[in-house]
């Protein structure tokens, strides 16, 4: 396994399946030239980018003693110095709250936000040697109310929550956070198994926009996924300083980026009604109104 080059920054990368978002990541930052170690569950299929002359190392984020070794292994390769860790592996999860499982619910949190708590204890003191950058990608779902997505929202929402505090708390080590608040940009979603309505579930006669919100990341406004890796790289390798200048133009520890994401920006600067409105019209909230309605007076005169 290859390794940086004397005086070469490295960065870590999680979630690295070729097609997604991790992966743009990786070969983005290895383009402008600093030393990438990408993570997957499976390091075979990050085949590619070893080719290329990256680090590739076995993860599971959900896994406590995947972590520890992922951590062991880095420091080999890095020599205990981390520039930056980019938590990017997630799950995706939409069903209507009133249809969710607990236990499915736990494995999306277990992945979109404790998994990033763990890294961020398990790579502390290598982001300290290097004052290094954290980016955690979280999502316009945070701060949207994105039908059928409750779940995701709310694990998406404590990413952001957590980063802008963390931010707070890292700062006297000089370590910076930035959490990317992430619009639709082309990824794997699409190829994931999909949750279905219950027989029972009180959706199924809106269950054709369930399905078609199912793939509305994948197919509203939807950012190219090399796109996006350029800008954030582009914007994590900018200097912070100075502060002032920064932040007319975009707070430094808050990127907005991919389709829909500066109608959320406005709205979310502007006022909330906005987005609200927004959302209940592109998101079939008239439609899904009409039918259940008419669902329930049907029921009513039985």
């Amino acid at each position: 396994m290859t390794g940086p080059k004397p005086g070469q920054k490295t960065v870590l990368v999680t979630g690295c399946t070729p097609g997604g978002i991790g992966h743009g990541i990786c070969l983005e930052y290895h383009r402008q030239g600093l030393h990438v170690i990408a993570t997957a569950r499976r390091p075979e299929v990050l085949a590619e980018l070893a080719e290329l002359g990256m680090s590739t190392v076995a993860l599971d984020v959900t896994d406590a003693e995947s972590i520890r070794k992922c951590r062991d292994e880095v420091a080999k390769i890095n020599g205990g110095k981390l520039d930056i860790l980019v938590n990017n592996a997630g799950r995706t999860h939409t069903h209507p709250a009133l249809d969710v499982s607990l236990p499915d619910v736990r494995a999306t949190f277990e992945t979109n936000v404790f998994s990033i708590m763990a890294m961020v204890q398990a790579f502390i003191d290598q982001l300290i040697t290097a004052k290094g950058l954290i980016i955690n990608i979280s999502s316009l779902s945070s701060i949207t109310p994105y039908l059928f997505g409750s779940v995701y929202c709310a694990s998406k929402a404590a990413v952001s929550a957590y980063s802008r505090t963390l931010r707070l708390e890292l700062a006297p080590f000089g370590v910076r956070v930035m959490v990317s608040m992430t619009g639709t940009v082309k990824s794997n979603t699409a190829s994931q198994g999909h949750r279905v309505l219950p027989d029972d579930s009180l959706y199924q006669k809106v269950k054709h926009i369930f399905e078609w919100r199912l793939v509305f990341s994948q197919n509203s406004d939807t950012m190219d996924t090399a796109t996006f890796a350029r800008k954030l790289v582009a914007d994590s390798l900018r200097s912070e300083s100075p502060g002032w200048l920064r932040s007319l133009i975009g707070r430094p520890d808050w990127f907005w980026y991919g389709g829909l994401a500066r109608s959320v920006w406005f709205g979310h600067t502007f006022g909330e009604w906005i987005i609200d409105v927004s959302c209940w019209y592109r998101l079939r909230m008239p439609e899904v109104m009409k039918l259940i309605g008419e669902d329930l007076t049907q029921k009513k005169q039985k």
